[in-house]
């Protein structure tokens, strides 16, 4: 009887360390990620002119939404990373960029892109399947400077 409640005793105290260490490695993994996303925040911020430098411009494409009848008008500025990721943009700009962006809206209908919401969807949208193209770095933002629905 004697052994059995040490046997159990032990085990238990076993578990409670256990779930401690885990906690503790948890809480620590945890506070390690917040720290080094702070820090990347807080580095150099973006200029304006940074921005005007790394931005590329693609007027009036025109395509067929999925609903009969419908086609859109859109201009897009797209804001990327780096000068490296422009130029690969810039690259890529009338083969798969072009193409996608299409292909994107042709999936679209008229409800989808209408308002901010439908704006920013279809931005996301792009920027997702844009980045997928290039390998010196990222699409930061693309912002609709032009937009006609019909």
């Amino acid at each position: 009887m004697l052994k059995n409640r040490f046997f159990l005793l032990t085990v238990s105290i076993l578990v409670a360390i256990t779930l401690i260490l885990t906690a503790a490695f948890v809480l620590w993994t945890f506070m390690d990620n917040k720290a080094e996303t702070s820090g990347s925040e807080d580095s150099k911020p973006i200029t304006t002119l940074e921005i005007k430098e790394n931005t590329v411009i693609m007027k009036d494409i025109i395509t067929n939404l999925a609903e009969p009848g419908s086609f859109i008008k859109i201009s897009l500025a797209f804001e990327l990373e780096n000068k490296k990721a422009k130029a690969d943009f810039e690259n890529l700009i009338d083969s798969r960029i072009k193409g996608t962006i299409i292909r994107t809206l042709a999936d679209m209908k008229a409800e989808q892109i209408q308002g901010s919401k439908g704006q920013d969807n279809l931005t996301s949208t792009l920027i997702s399947k844009l980045n997928t193209h290039l390998n010196e770095g990222k699409i930061r933002r693309i912002n609709i400077t032009d937009f006609a629905l019909e």
